[in-house]
């Protein structure tokens, strides 16, 4: 027809269909906090060994926040910051406040309620917003709108937090070695490469260690601080707000831009709710109120106290709390604790893309379980790799911790604001607050993280775009994929026609049954598996028993085993035809053989060995031509980002030398 433009030749049809519009439902409420056996962080630990793990991986981030963010603050500006009095009882108040406002008492006591089937982080928020408050599908995809805009920012922390963390720590070096400050980059990508080179072996085993070191870095957090704070215990009275307001009346510029740099101390955030699914609410309650805060705190109120004493330790007031002979081993120590704090935001990547795939805004990428017993610890080559190129153009680009400073904030306060709007909207919709505590708590945490965000928005020209630029590729693709499954899904269903019919067809044709059982994956129980039709059509030919599976994705993070399936016999219980529906979380793994394993027992026809049967998958070519639904350049980054998307035999764990791949074209 002259339309054929563009071919991607080796695509599966369930790629861009992981789950069809029409047969996916909203899922129910899921129970709140850690109740559900069968979630991955339901296991026997203690409390006090869960809270240990929670300090190795939760709080690495926020944890090396004091390498850097007190220098900045006093370098905004040409130093328009002074290490006076004022200025500095005023940036402590204002530190002590926004870790007190927005971690404990947003994040840590209202955030961690949200928690969708144990899980958190943006998108399982989202998810569960929609499916409890998403009234009305306008409703819903502003929802999902915001999740989408979050998980974009995020992965902006996740190519900037590596940079940043590891670069301000090695940059020890030059406090205690001066001459070798030429070192400092080539070891800081030397750290980083040998970090995304480990991650295919998986965080499990090193993991271990993680939490004894955090816990000694908080000690020597708290170590470091307290000598500087017994020799000028004055500092304290920077814990009252009402310097803070001082500050901000007396120089409202000066403190608009401080703000700018001030969030830096709550870089990491979000990573309390992000990981709460591995440890759950209250290990992370305990790791955070009993070591976290007040090891923070207390060298925060340090390093003022230094610069009330020696205006000159401006230059590095971390590294210049401890005595020369303790700071290369303080080095040595920062190093370990950034290189953890990375571990945390490139998991967390790994946790983000995956969450986004079954919710259908990335195409299926390879992910390999690097721990046979928390299904939440994964691996993606590919979002590892492009993390790890990303990375190394920023620490090339920028070249020093301070001018990735003033790239930073954008990506953490447009996160902060999406967060608490989401929030908000599950504390009325689910929560059933009154109006006048949804509007309050909106005012005091939404106006201060707007002040955070506006101030940021001053960095743009000197490197704040940068995590805008990085959310909005993302939101590119994600929006990209989304729309073409979707088109995709409608265009394939017309053509596979209804499955009933169709196998009302093939009980009156008198087609020749062979020996064995085939299994056919399939996104829905609407339509026939065209891989079904071209075995019929082409072979003349059916099994003795042909199992249709179709795996869907609830918005919830685990399904448990037992509320898994559906079984079908599609109108006749004895003509060896029967529709398996299996239901999985987005934390699920997606395993047809184990889902056909699982179903024996529950219908006659289903008394099948998964370990014989065959699998037959189809495959399409996608065409780009000339039909309305998408613009042109969409329509070729949907058919790229299908080429690169992960095979389904490897994705639903299919034995590749019982899998058959039958082809088929559609048009984009």
């Amino acid at each position: 027809m002259g339309r054929l433009c563009d071919v991607d030749e080796d695509r599966p049809a369930a790629a861009p269909t992981q789950e069809a519009d029409a047969a996916a439902t909203p899922a129910p409420a899921p129970e709140r906090g850690q109740g559900n056996p069968h979630h991955p962080a339901a296991h026997s630990g203690g409390l006090l060994g869960l809270a240990l793990g929670a300090l190795g991986v939760v709080f690495g981030d926020i944890g090396t926040s004091p390498l850097y963010a007190m220098q900045t603050v006093f370098a905004i500006d040409d130093n328009a910051v002074k290490p006076t009095p004022g200025d500095v009882y005023g940036i402590v108040s204002l530190i002590f406040w926004s870790i007190t406002l927005v971690v404990s008492v947003k994040y840590v006591t209202f955030v961690m309620r949200a928690d969708n089937d144990g899980e958190g982080g943006i998108m399982a928020l989202a998810a569960l917003v929609r499916s409890i408050g998403g009234k009305t599908a306008r409703r819903a995809a502003v929802v999902l709108t915001l999740g989408v805009l979050g998980a974009s920012l995020f992965y902006g922390d996740s190519l900037i937090t590596p940079a940043i963390s590891v670069l301000s720590a090695v940059e020890g070096i030059e406090v205690a070695r001066p001459e070798l400050a030429d070192v400092v980059l080539p070891i800081g990508i030397a750290i980083l490469a040998v970090l995304f080179l480990v991650q295919r072996w998986g965080t499990h085993r090193v993991g271990r260690l993680f939490g004894p070191v955090m816990v000694l870095w908080f000690l020597v957090l708290a170590a470091l601080g307290i000598p500087h704070i017994v020799e000028r215990p004055g500092v304290l009275a920077g814990l009252s707000p009402t310097y803070a307001f001082w500050f901000i009346g007396d120089r409202p510029y000066t403190a608009f831009l401080a703000m700018g740099a001030v969030v830096l101390v709550i870089t990491g955030a979000e990573a309390l709710y992000a990981d709460m699914g591995h440890f759950g609410r209250r290990p992370i309650r305990v790791a955070w109120f009993a070591l976290a805060f007040p090891a923070l705190i207390l060298n925060y109120l340090g390093q003022a106290a230094l610069l009330l004493n020696d205006p000159r330790a401006i230059d590095s007031p971390f590294y210049r709390l401890a005595p020369g002979w303790a700071q290369l081993p303080l080095v040595v120590l920062a190093t370990f604790a950034t290189v953890i704090a990375s571990q945390a935001v490139i998991s967390g990547a790994f946790s983000v893309s995956r969450q986004a795939m079954r919710l259908g805004y990335l195409p299926r990428l390879t992910v390999r379980h690097t721990s046979s017993h928390e299904s939440g610890q994964i691996y993606l080559p590919m979002v590892n790799w492009l993390l790890f190129a990303g990375v190394l153009v920023l620490m090339v680009a920028f070249r020093s911790s301070d001018k990735l400073a003033t790239a930073y904030g954008l990506a953490v306060t447009g996160t902060l604001l999406l967060t608490t709007s989401l929030l908000l909207l599950l504390a009325r919709t689910s929560w059933g607050w009154a109006w006048w505590k949804v509007i309050l708590l909106g005012v005091v945490l939404g106006g201060l993280e707007l002040l955070f965000f506006a101030a940021n928005l001053t960095k743009i020209a000197h490197g704040g775009w940068l995590p805008l630029l990085i959310a909005l590729c993302v939101v590119v693709v994600m929006t990209t994929w989304q729309r073409g499954r979707r088109i995709i899904t409608a265009r394939r269903i017309d053509r596979e026609g209804a499955l009933r019919e169709f196998v009302d067809e093939l009980r009156g044709s008198g087609i020749d049954r062979v020996p064995g059982t085939a299994v056919f994956p399939h996104p829905t129980n609407a339509t026939a598996p065209l891989a079904l039709r071209a075995n019929v059509e082409f072979n003349h030919v059916l099994h003795e028993r042909v199992v249709i599976v179709s795996m869907l994705s609830e918005e919830v993070p685990h399904v448990p085993p037992g509320d898994r399936l559906t079984v079908d016999d599609l109108g006749d219980p004895a003509d060896g035809i029967v529709h398996v529906t299996a239901r999985f979380g987005f934390q699920d793994v997606q395993d047809i053989p184990a889902v056909v394993a699982q179903a024996r027992g529950l219908h006659p026809e289903l008394d099948v060995d998964a370990e014989s049967a065959s699998y037959f998958v189809s495959r399409m070519t996608i065409e780009r031509c000339d039909r309305p639904g998408m613009r042109s350049w969409r329509k070729r980054l949907f058919i790229a980002l299908s080429h690169n998307s992960a095979s389904p035999a490897t994705y639903f764990k299919l034995p590749l030398e019982r899998t058959v791949v039958m082809g088929s074209r559609i048009e984009l």
